[in-house]
């Protein structure tokens, strides 16, 4: 099975307003960035849109290492939000729905395809790959139509 490693980042100006993601898939000596936009959106959906859209290129089920620095995609996994909002039928711990929950059920599925494991980096800080995936959702945002 082959390993990938995945950076994402997503960002918003104004939130909401539009917004753009970057993400940077490897393999081996590959490497493909990619990115998008949307007009009115949030962090949080761009966040989970990088993370999605990334996962989505793989054409067969990989390992995959995922970075991020939002503390919301990957604290999903590692602190298992999921489970309780599963168990809660989609509500949070203050048994309000949980947003984005189209966007979470789509990534739910793509990690029963890939066996993912999230890591938590920090932002804007000395990763390269996380300040060009930065890079990647904030020009994105300037082309959004």
């Amino acid at each position: 099975m082959d390993e990938v490693i995945i950076y994402t980042d997503g960002a918003c100006s104004g939130n909401p307003g539009p917004g753009g993601y970057g993400a940077i898939l490897m393999l081996g000596e590959h490497k493909k960035e990619i990115f998008g936009s949307k007009k009115n959106t949030t962090n949080n959906v761009m966040e989970l849109t990088a993370v999605i859209e990334a996962l989505k290129l793989l054409k067969r089920p990989c390992k995959v290492q995922l970075y991020s620095d939002s503390a919301y995609v990957v604290n999903a996994f590692l602190q298992n939000w999921i489970a309780g909002w599963l168990k809660n039928n989609w509500k949070n711990s203050n048994k309000e729905e949980v947003k984005n929950k189209e966007l979470w059920q789509e990534l739910i599925e793509l990690t029963h395809i890939h066996q993912v494991t999230f890591h938590k980096v920090k932002g804007h800080s000395s990763n390269e790959y996380n300040n060009r995936c930065d890079e990647l959702a904030r020009n994105a945002i300037q082309n959004v139509e």
